[in-house]
C-alpha cells in the first residue's frame, strides 16, 4: 500500500478491539439558566472534535471498491445515530472527518454538513499527489471542510520532501485550512520536519499520535509529541481514550499523558475528541470519554477545561 493510492485503513490499524453492540450511554448534568422566575436547562456548548460517520446504504453513497461491505463495523452510523449520544451531554458542534470506506468521495458527508448547518465541520482526505491538489482543496473548502487528514502508512519520511505534500501545506497555510495528520509515534519527527518547513501551517496530530496504542506510553514518544510545542500552529487532539494506554474507562491511567501536553503546548492548543463510533462499543461509552476532561482531571481550571472541550476547536473548525 502506498500513500499515492488511497489507503485501506482499518480499525486494526489503529490497533482497536473488535466492535460490539453498542452500549448505553450516560446522561450527565447540563447547565441552567433562569428565564422569567423558571430554570431553563441550557447545554455548555462543547465541540467533539473526532467523529466519523455513514450510511448502510450503499446504492446511494458507494464505498470504495478497496472496502466491503462488511468491513462497515459498526454497520450504520448515521449523523442521527451520533446525535443521540452527544445532544444529552451537551455536545452541540461536531467535527467530522472522512471515513476511509469513501476514501475521496465527499457526498455523504457533505450532505449531512449542508443538512445540518452550524453542527457540523469536516476535515476531508485529499490524494496530495494528484496535480490539481489545490483546486481540489478549494472545493472541498467550498462545501465546509477546514482541514485534510493525511494518513501514515509508515512512508512519512518521503512526505518531507514530496512536492505535492509541500504544496498541500503551503497552500493550507494560504487559505487557513488545517493538516491533520494521523500518525504512530515513529512518524513524529518527519511531521516535525514539516512543521519547521511550514510555520505558518496549522496543524492538528490526532489521537496523540497514536501513543499508547500497544498499551505502552514511552517517555520518548511522549518527548517527541512535546517537542512540536514549539511551533504555535502546532496542535494536539485529546482524543480516542478507547484505543489507548488501558483501553479501560475511565481511562484514568492517560491522565499524565493529558498533563504532560497540557503543560507543554496549554490548553489553548488541545481540544477533546471522542474518536465516535468506536468510543461507543463494547465496555466503552460517549460518556466517559467526555468526562476525564470535564470531571476527572483536578489540575484544570473551569477555563482550561473550556478551552479543551470547546474552545480550541471553535477557534480551528468552525470560524
Amino acid at each position: 500500500m502506498t500513500i499515492s493510492e488511497p489507503a485501506k485503513i482499518t480499525r486494526r490499524c489503529f490497533g482497536h478491539a473488535t466492535i460490539a453492540g453498542a452500549a448505553s450511554l450516560a446522561a450527565t448534568s447540563i447547565s441552567a439558566r433562569a428565564v422569567n422566575g423558571d430554570v431553563e436547562e441550557t447545554s455548555p456548548g462543547w465541540i467533539d472534535a473526532h467523529v466519523h460517520v455513514w450510511t448502510p446504504d450503499v446504492k446511494k453513497y458507494p464505498i470504495s471498491k478497496r472496502f466491503k461491505k462488511s468491513d462497515m463495523q459498526p454497520p450504520s452510523f448515521t449523523a442521527e445515530e451520533l446525535l443521540k449520544h452527544c445532544k444529552p451531554v451537551g455536545v452541540d458542534r461536531i467535527v467530522l472527518i472522512q471515513m476511509s470506506f469513501y476514501e475521496y468521495d465527499h457526498s455523504y458527508m457533505s450532505e449531512v454538513m449542508a443538512a445540518n448547518k452550524g453542527i457540523f465541520s469536516g476535515v476531508a482526505l485529499i490524494d496530495y499527489q494528484a496535480d490539481d491538489v489545490v483546486d481540489q482543496m478549494k472545493k472541498l473548502a467550498s462545501q465546509g471542510m477546514r482541514g485534510f487528514r493525511l494518513h501514515s502508512t509508515g512512508n512519512t519520511k518521503a512526505w518531507v520532501d514530496d512536492l505535492g505534500m509541500n504544496k498541500l501545506w503551503r497552500n493550507a497555510a494560504k487559505e487557513g485550512l488545517a493538516v491533520c495528520p494521523l500518525i504512530n509515534p515513529a512518524d513524529i519527527p518527519n511531521i516535525d520536519a514539516l512543521c519547521k518547513k511550514h510555520p505558518d501551517t496549522t496543524v492538528v496530530v490526532d489521537h496523540f499520535a497514536r501513543i499508547g496504542v500497544n498499551g505502552k506510553i514511552k517517555p520518548n514518544d511522549l518527548e517527541m509529541l512535546c517537542r512540536l510545542a514549539r511551533f504555535r500552529n502546532t496542535y494536539v487532539k485529546t482524543s480516542a481514550f478507547y484505543a489507548l494506554g488501558k483501553k479501560k474507562p475511565p481511562y484514568d491511567d492517560l491522565i499524565p499523558m493529558i498533563r504532560k501536553v497540557v503543560d507543554s503546548f496549554g490548553p489553548e492548543r488541545l481540544m477533546w475528541g471522542s474518536d465516535c463510533p468506536y468510543q461507543v462499543q463494547g465496555d466503552h461509552n460517549y460518556e466517559s470519554s467526555l468526562a476525564v476532561i470535564r470531571d476527572r482531571i483536578d489540575f484544570l481550571s473551569k477555563g482550561e477545561i473550556q478551552s479543551i472541550l470547546k474552545d480550541t476547536a471553535d477557534k480551528i473548525f468552525f470560524r
